[in-house]
C-alpha cells in the first residue's frame, strides 16, 4: 500500500515538474522593468512601422485659427 502511495506521489511529481517546465519553455510576451520582453514568436510576428508625423500634430487646426484671426483684423481694419 506504502509503495503504491510513493509511486503515485513521484509520478505526480514528475508530471507537475514536467507541466511547469512546459509551461515556463513556451514563452510569453511580459513587462519586466519597464521593458517589454518578447514572446517565443517575435520571429515570425508581422513588423508594424509607423512613419514618423509632423512634431506638433494640430498643424491644420494651428492654420485655420491663424486665418480666421487674419480674416477678423482685415474685417476690423476694413470698418
Amino acid at each position: 500500500m506504502k509503495t503504491s502511495k510513493m509511486s503515485w506521489l513521484k509520478t505526480g511529481l514528475c508530471g507537475l515538474t514536467l507541466a511547469t517546465l512546459a509551461i515556463a519553455s513556451t514563452g510569453c510576451q511580459i513587462t519586466e522593468g519597464g521593458q517589454t520582453l518578447p514572446s517565443s514568436w517575435y520571429l515570425t510576428d508581422d513588423v508594424q512601422y509607423f512613419a514618423p508625423g509632423p512634431e506638433f500634430k494640430l498643424s491644420r487646426e494651428a492654420a485655420a485659427q491663424k486665418a480666421f484671426k487674419a480674416d477678423l483684423e482685415a474685417q476690423r481694419a476694413g470698418r
